[in-house]
């Protein structure tokens, strides 16, 4: 069996996160283990849709399940993925500053050229 190179299993993971829902139950679920009720409950989509996206999670070794009587409670299976979406926040919020600034810029341009 060959192994796959870093860069590939680093894009296949990236990948599994490239869809809103997975992205939103995860963060959901850094909050608290959360039954599936909950989860539909905050996220507009359908059981079904909802089911196979926690399946996909739950492969990926994301997220862990556990049935409490007839409820299956899903948890994020450890901090990294807690410590993957704190960083793609900082990431986020970088860059939506950056875009504040050149904003703030074209507007002080605007009004600069208006007074001209």
């Amino acid at each position: 069996m060959t192994s796959v190179p870093l860069y590939e299993a680093k894009a296949e993971l990236f990948r599994l996160l490239g869809h809103p829902v997975r992205i939103r139950v995860l963060e959901l679920l850094q909050e608290r283990p959360m039954p599936v009720r909950d989860l539909l409950a905050e996220i507009e989509v359908e059981p079904t849709g909802l089911s196979q996206h926690l399946a996909v999670l739950r492969r990926s070794g994301m997220v862990s399940a556990h049935r409490e009587g007839s409820t299956v409670v899903y948890a994020l299976s450890g901090g990294d993925v807690a410590e993957l979406l704190r960083a793609a926040r900082q990431l986020l919020t970088a860059k939506l500053s950056g875009q504040s600034e050149l904003l703030n810029e074209l507007l002080r341009g605007k009004t600069e050229s208006g007074a001209a």
